[in-house]
C-alpha cells in the first residue's frame, strides 16, 4: 500500500515538472535567467474590425391609412414576393371623426347639387348669350371645385367604412403588401395593435421589418492605429462567435471618412461584403469580428518582441557572451522588421538558434 501511493506521489510530481517546463516557455533556464532561440517562424501583421453581420438594406414596412391590426398573413423567417399580402388593417375610427365625415359628405352633396343646377342654368344662359363668357367660366370653376370637394368626402368615408377607396386614381387600401422580394425579420406587431399611418408630417409605425438576406455586410469599426493600413478591396476573413468553425469571407468596400469617438477610442468605421458564407446560414445581428491580413512573411527569423530592447535608434537583444568562461550577458544589435505584437522578425544580427535572455522581472521594494 505504500509503494502504491509513492507511484502515485511520484508520477504526480512528475507530471506537474513536465507542465512547468511547458507553460514556463519555450526556452530554458540558465543560472536563474531563461532564454529563448532564434527560431524560424511565420509572422501575420492584421488589422482587426468588431462588428455584426446584417443585411445591406433592410425595409420597414408601414401602413397608409389608421387603424386596427385585423389580419397577419406572415410570420418571422418567412420569404415573401413582390406585392404578396402581409397584413390586413381595420379602420377604427372614432365616432367622432365617423360623425364629421358623414357631415362632411352631407355638406359637401348640396353645395354640389346647388352648384350642377347652377352650372347647367348657365350652359343655357351662354348658349343664349343671356350671360358673359367670364361669368360662365366662374360658374364652371365653381362646379368643379364643389365636385371635388364632395368627391373627396366620399372617399374618406369609404376609406373609414370598408378600408378601401381610390384616390387620384391610386388605389388606397387597408391590405398591406410587400414592396420587396426578401425575409421577414421582425414582426412589430400583433392582432389588434394600433396603427398610425405614414404621412408627410408622421413617421408612422413600423409594422414590420424585412430584408434580402443574400446581400449581407459586415459593419464594425477598427481602431485608428489600423485603418491608415487598410485599403479599399482587401480580403478580409470574417469570424463569427456563433458559428467558430465556419470560413466566411468578404472584400473590404467601405471606409469611414470621419472618426467617431467611443469610450475616449478613436475608431472609423468599416464595411465589407461578405462574398462567401460558408456552409450554415448566416442571421442578422451576429457579432463578428473581421481580420484584414495587411502584410504576412513565412520561414523568418523571430523572436519574442518582449525580449527586444530600444536604445535611441539602436534595437537589441541580450545574449550569453561565449567568449568568457563565465556566464555573462552582453548586448546583440540587431535590425528588426515586421511584428504581430507578439514576435519580431529579425532581418539582421543574430542566427539560427541563438538563444535571446530574458531577465526576470524586477521586484519592488
Amino acid at each position: 500500500m505504500v509503494k502504491k501511493i509513492g507511484y502515485v506521489v511520484g508520477g504526480l510530481l512528475l507530471i506537474a515538472a513536465v507542465w512547468f517546463a511547458f507553460f514556463s516557455g519555450n526556452g530554458k533556464a540558465q543560472n536563474g535567467l531563461k532564454t529563448f532561440p532564434v527560431v524560424r517562424g511565420t509572422i501575420v501583421d492584421k488589422a482587426l474590425a468588431v462588428g455584426e453581420i446584417n443585411p445591406e438594406t433592410e425595409v420597414g414596412v408601414k401602413s397608409k391609412i389608421s387603424g386596427i391590426v385585423d389580419k397577419l398573413f406572415i410570420e418571422v423567417g418567412d420569404i415573401v414576393e413582390v406585392g404578396q399580402p402581409l397584413m390586413e388593417i381595420r379602420p377604427d375610427p372614432t365616432p367622432l371623426e365617423f360623425a364629421e365625415a358623414k357631415k362632411d359628405v352631407e355638406i359637401f352633396e348640396v353645395a354640389y347639387r346647388n352648384s350642377k343646377k347652377e352650372f347647367d342654368r348657365a350652359q343655357l344662359l351662354l348658349a343664349k348669350k343671356h350671360i358673359s363668357e367670364s361669368d360662365f367660366d366662374n360658374m364652371q370653376k365653381n362646379f368643379e371645385e364643389d365636385e371635388l370637394r364632395y368627391n373627396l368626402a366620399k372617399e374618406k368615408m369609404s376609406l373609414l367604412e370598408s378600408g378601401r377607396t381610390k384616390i387620384a386614381n391610386q388605389p388606397v387600401e387597408s391590405m398591406v403588401k410587400s414592396p420587396i422580394v426578401g425575409t421577414i425579420l421582425q414582426l412589430n406587431v400583433g392582432r389588434g395593435d394600433p396603427v398610425v399611418p405614414l404621412t408627410s408630417y408622421q413617421a408612422g409605425t413600423e409594422l414590420i421589418t424585412l430584408a434580402k438576406m443574400d446581400n449581407l455586410i459586415f459593419k464594425g469599426t477598427v481602431d485608428e492605429i489600423d485603418v491608415g493600413k487598410l485599403n479599399e478591396g482587401m480580403a478580409v476573413t470574417v469570424k463569427i462567435g456563433a458559428l467558430p468553425d465556419e470560413k466566411v469571407e468578404g472584400i473590404l468596400y467601405k471606409i469611414s471618412p470621419k472618426a467617431r469617438k467611443e469610450d475616449n477610442t478613436i475608431l472609423f468605421d468599416v464595411w465589407i461584403k461578405i462574398t462567401h458564407q460558408g456552409g450554415k446560414a448566416l442571421r442578422a445581428g451576429y457579432s463578428a469580428n473581421a481580420e484584414v491580413v495587411i502584410n504576412q512573411k513565412d520561414s523568418i527569423l523571430v523572436v519574442p518582441e518582449r525580449l527586444v530592447h530600444y536604445e535611441g535608434d539602436s534595437v537589441y537583444v541580450e545574449v550569453m557572451d561565449d567568449t568568457t568562461n563565465e556566464d555573462t550577458i552582453k548586448k546583440k544589435y540587431i535590425k528588426t522588421g515586421l511584428s504581430d505584437g507578439l514576435n519580431i522578425e529579425v532581418v539582421e544580427g543574430l542566427a539560427e538558434s541563438t538563444f535571446v535572455v530574458e531577465r526576470p522581472p524586477k521586484e519592488i521594494e
